[in-house]
């Protein structure tokens, strides 16, 4: 009896620690999340290193869902329902409605919203503050699993990782930097590429 009483008490204690620890990493990601959310917005760099689609690197400006990243390949607007990605050698411009998980990989902060709910929260300290890792709670989620590293200091992700489709793509991110941006800047303009030819993908 007083075995089985010792084991049910160290599973409570291990539930209660797990829940806990769910706890404190949800909370170091509302405050990453909130700091991200600058109501104008936000830029940052970034660099890509992914088993699928190989390595580059360039700049991301954010506001709210919306999203404009910038690679000496392409160059990608989402106004938070339509994708635009011109592609500079081709000068061609490929209109698509994004999935999660495309937006996913074109968006390295896309985990502002997607921690909020199907997936299970885990932390632990790292040297770097803390790392945050999630993991899908259904089948049909894109995403498997993330991990993100937080600045204990100044709760920026530094560091993101994500398993998608058995592949790990790894964003390194830095000089986050708050602004005031237009939503213009989140939509493709022709007036500025007249010779690109636009391929409606939808």
């Amino acid at each position: 009896m007083k075995r089985i009483l010792t084991i049910s008490c160290l599973m409570l204690l291990t539930l209660g620690m797990s829940a806990q620890n769910a706890t404190k990493a949800k909370q170091v990601l509302d405050k990453t999340s909130a700091i991200i959310s600058n109501k104008g917005g936000a830029s940052a760099n970034f660099k890509i290193s992914s088993e699928k689609t190989g390595n580059t690197s360039g700049t991301i400006l954010i506001k709210g869902n919306k999203f404009q990243a910038t690679t000496p390949q392409a160059i990608v607007w989402y106004n938070g329902k339509t994708m635009w990605t011109y592609m500079k050698s081709s000068e061609e411009v490929n209109v698509s409605s994004p999935s999660e998980g495309q937006q996913a990989q074109l968006n390295p902060y896309h985990f502002i919203n997607l921690y909020k709910k199907g997936y299970a929260l885990s932390m632990k300290n790292v040297k770097a503050g803390y790392e945050v890792h999630l993991k899908a709670q259904s089948a049909s989620q894109p995403i498997k699993e993330m991990t993100i590293t937080v600045n204990s200091k100044t709760y920026l992700p530094s560091v993101v990782k994500m398993l998608q489709g058995g592949k790990w793509t790894t964003v390194v991110i830095s000089n986050f930097k708050a602004m005031n941006l237009s939503d213009a800047k989140f939509t493709f303009n022709s007036k500025d590429y007249p010779q690109a030819e636009v391929i409606d993908l939808r």
